[in-house]
């Protein structure tokens, strides 16, 4: 179970340093989560399964999001939680 909770801990990550744009190059951004370069194209993979419109803008040689998306893992145990999540869509 702890391997599910680090990967979407991982994804967390990847999620705010790309709302960010602060990944960096590859190289640099798997330095920074101590990961393999597999290991984050896995996860950029999975990802964009989830439906996450990444892209690398080299430019600013970071990850981005080609429009603007919400990312959210987490269970809802009220009505003003699921409220809450309702107000978002």
């Amino acid at each position: 179970m702890s391997i599910i909770i680090k990967q979407i801990e991982m994804i967390e990550r990847i999620d705010q340093l790309i709302r960010m744009e602060a990944t960096g190059p590859v190289d640099k951004l798997v330095e920074r989560l101590h990961i393999s370069k597999t290991k984050l194209y896995r996860i950029i993979h999975l990802m964009r399964q989830l439906n996450a419109p990444i892209e690398y803008d080299f430019q600013v040689q970071s990850f981005v999001y080609a429009t603007s998306v919400d990312f959210q893992f987490r269970f809802f145990t009220s009505e003003n939680d699921q409220n809450e999540l309702a107000a978002y869509a």
